[in-house]
């Protein structure tokens, strides 16, 4: 957990931006200040954006919820579809709040939706008391939120959205990490991240799997290109491809990473994946193309 922000675009699935009707008479907005909300980061504005959701959910016109410029905020909220139409925006000018000592899975959960895009705006999941709380060594700690969920969804998109202060995880997607917990789970393909910025955090960029008994991954992991990453790592083995024995990693490209660790170049550990004929490389050698 991190108080510094995360700035990114991410595309789930088979994800597009969805062009709005040219027509602005075929497209309705629902602001949640006109359904009672309240921009002074005191008052519930739950409920508001709630009824924005339903509204823009049951109708049949491309629909855009649209959150102006104040602090508004939020007890958990699920957006749950289907709904009527598939190209709903979420438009956010302002900052969603949750409350300091939520006790939640999620505070804010979209389960079955299609063609929904986020748009701008900051989720402050305001997780200082939290962090406080548990390294006070307490028992009685709120058992926090993860920002954002999103489950059983296709045709995603989150656009400019800055998430900190999370409580616990600032964004989980159902499949997207934690691969193989489950006995049978379906397999994630097609996802792209672009144009993020990590700062502070413990990894920037991790794909996770669980073991057996014997400790070894049944999952497959293959065709992942990393293109195009800088910057600096806390430690000096700032990429490190620990894969299965069983199913090791294949069509690995790396294309442009370039990371530093106090001012020199930073190493690269690599064990049962194809990226390079010797277990460590300097990351130089990483930064080009792998041909495997």
């Amino acid at each position: 957990m991190t108080t510094n922000p995360i700035f990114f675009i991410l595309f789930l699935g088979l994800l597009s931006i969805f062009p709005h009707q040219s027509l602005a008479n075929f497209e309705t907005t629902y602001n949640v200040l006109d359904l009672g909300a309240k921009g002074d980061g005191k008052k519930d504005s739950t409920n508001a954006l709630s009824k924005a959701w339903s509204l823009a959910c049951s109708s049949t016109k491309s629909s855009t919820i649209y959150v102006p410029q104040g602090r508004f905020l939020l007890r958990s909220l699920h957006f749950k579809g289907p709904c009527h139409n598939k190209a709903i925006t979420v438009r956010i000018d302002g900052t969603l709040v949750a409350p300091p000592d939520y006790n939640a899975r999620n505070w804010l959960l979209f389960e079955g939706a299609d063609g929904v895009s986020v748009i701008g705006g900051t989720l402050d999941g305001q997780g200082a008391a939290l962090w406080a709380c548990k390294k006070s060594g307490k028992n009685n700690c709120p058992s926090g939120a993860t920002t954002l969920g999103i489950v059983k969804s296709k045709n995603m998109a989150i656009i400019g959205l800055t998430s900190l202060n999370s409580q616990m995880f600032h964004i989980v997607m159902n499949g997207i990490g934690s691969l193989g917990k489950d006995y049978e789970e379906a397999g994630v393909q097609n996802v792209t991240v672009k144009s993020v910025r990590f700062k502070n955090t413990q990894n920037g960029v991790r794909i996770k799997t669980w073991g057996d008994q014997a400790k070894v991954s049944g999952v497959k992991i293959s065709h992942v290109t990393y293109q195009d990453i800088q910057g600096t790592s806390a430690t000096q083995v700032a990429v490190k491809f620990d894969c299965s024995k069983g199913n090791p990693c294949q069509g690995i490209k790396l294309e442009n990473v370039k990371l530093r660790y106090k001012d020199q170049k930073a190493e690269a550990s690599c064990s049962n994946a194809a990226v390079g004929s010797d277990r460590t490389h300097k990351l130089f050698v990483l930064s080009k193309q792998n041909k495997n």
